[in-house]
């Protein structure tokens, strides 16, 4: 066994025992053991005592747009890794789309893991996409390690990444059932969306009311009738209508294959709050009223909720028109989810055990990362170090995403990251972040 190297201590360590004092020893990039807080650190270990502070898992956040290649002034692996390390995330997956190529063959993934490999602050991870005319494709995306597959049922905002009807959706779940690989969907339905008032304008209730909860319920009631009769794992995308918990729940019951995430936009952000011509909040699906979030909440709590991730969905300014039918959908917000999440979190009862679970254990278990998201002997010794009691001021200017636009500007949060550790090695440290040291991840070959 390798000499211990460091010892990381704190007088609250969220562990999947629950928070204790305790001391965090780590060899070779992993931790060896957690041990007594008082226990002796071995000669000629480091030595890194927190005091109050909490020890946490590095984050693991398995939604997020880089769009590097070929949309790299919307974000790119040096700026998004960066906003990653300085929030908390040690390892995150990229979507396939918004890149140019997208990552629908192998060689487009080859293509975006070369653009990757020098930038990567954090570990990094590829998502395969799937779209019309790609199942030949899927089986090879599978082999050459993608964490699994995204599709959308309704129009994904890219001509590239087209979205696949009923008849292609089960072709490509059928295939990727074959392989017991997984399907993550953008879950609304066109017929819905066609059907809806078309958005247009600064007011957020005409787009609210363009984009209603029944494209979602349907979206997924369809999903998990075809998952039942194809026995295929899927994952539902960023939930927003907290209508869809009940068929969830139901589904599971009945032993269908379903998970599901939510976001810090939709269960820190509501509706009722959101100015005129104020796109930075726009996404798709949209944020929904305080009564919907009160029963997404309900939903984490219970379980039917898995896991919270970013669904990072960044653009250039002048993409942001105050017209909410023009305007690019997606929120940036990579660099903050962690205290937007504890923020919320605290407020109604739950504990830092909640989050990470939510925001690290439950992620890392949806990719099948088992060496990461909790401090357990065995797993990677990526950390975050938060004071969750200390507060800031959101200020756009201090963000790393490349561009500074956030729905949280101005919101005081609590939890401040004092550091970030991946694989032993600190990588941020609250004021400067180090060069990069993340690894490419592939998806583990399961037995």
């Amino acid at each position: 066994m390798s000499e211990t190297e460091l010892v990381l201590r704190s007088t609250r360590v969220v562990t999947p025992q629950g928070t204790r004092a305790a001391s965090v020893a780590v060899a070779d990039g992993t931790i060896t053991a957690v041990l007594p807080h008082d226990a002796e650190a071995p000669a000629g270990a480091q030595v890194r005592d927190f005091g109050d502070d909490v020890l946490l898992p590095g984050l693991v956040d398995t939604h997020v747009h880089v769009n590097d290649p070929g949309r790299t002034e919307w974000e790119g692996f040096w700026t998004a890794t960066r906003a990653a390390a300085a929030g908390g995330i040690t390892t995150l997956l990229d979507m396939p789309l918004n890149s140019l190529p997208p990552t629908t063959t192998a060689a487009h993934l080859e293509v975006k893991r070369e653009v990757a490999r020098a930038k990567a602050h954090v570990d990094v991870g590829f998502w395969g996409g799937a779209v019309p005319g790609n199942v030949k494709d899927l089986r090879p995306l599978h082999d050459a390690g993608v964490f699994g597959f995204k599709c959308f049922l309704s129009p994904s905002g890219v001509d590239e990444f087209p979205q696949l009807d009923q008849e292609q959706l089960a072709a490509a779940l059928g295939e990727i059932a074959g392989f017991d690989g997984l399907l993550i969907v953008h879950a609304e339905d066109p017929g819905h969306l066609g059907a809806a008032p078309e958005p247009h304008g600064p007011k957020y209730a005409d787009f609210l009311a363009s984009r209603p909860r029944a494209c979602e319920n349907d979206a997924i009631a369809g999903l998990i009738a075809l998952a039942r009769r194809l026995d295929a794992r899927v994952h539902v995308l960023h939930l927003s209508s907290s209508d869809a918990l009940p068929l969830i729940a139901a589904a599971r019951r009945e032993g269908v294959r379903i998970t599901v995430e939510s976001c810090p936009h939709f269960l820190t952000l509501t509706a009722e709050e959101i100015p005129d011509g104020a796109t930075e909040f726009k996404c798709c699906p949209p944020i929904r009223e305080a009564a919907n979030q009160d029963a997404l909440w309900e939903g984490l709590a219970d379980g039917t909720i898995d896991c919270i991730v970013s669904d990072h969905s960044p653009s250039t300014a002048d993409l942001k028109t105050a017209d909410f039918g023009a305007a690019w959908g997606g929120i940036s917000s990579l660099q903050l989810g962690l205290p937007a999440i504890w923020t919320e979190a605290r407020e109604r009862g739950h504990t830092l055990d909640d989050v990470v679970r939510w925001m690290a254990t439950a992620p890392a278990a949806l990719a099948g990362l088992g060496h990461k998201g909790a401090i357990e002997p065995g797993r990677d010794a990526d950390f975050t170090v938060l004071a969750p009691e200390e507060t800031f001021t959101v200020d756009p200017q201090n963000l790393q995403h490349r561009n500074k636009i956030t729905a949280y500007a101005g919101k005081t949060l609590h939890g401040v990251v004092r550091s970030t550790w991946l694989r032993g090695r600190q990588i941020n440290d609250g004021a400067t972040l180090a060069e990069p040291t993340g690894e490419l991840l592939e998806r583990p070959h399961r037995p």
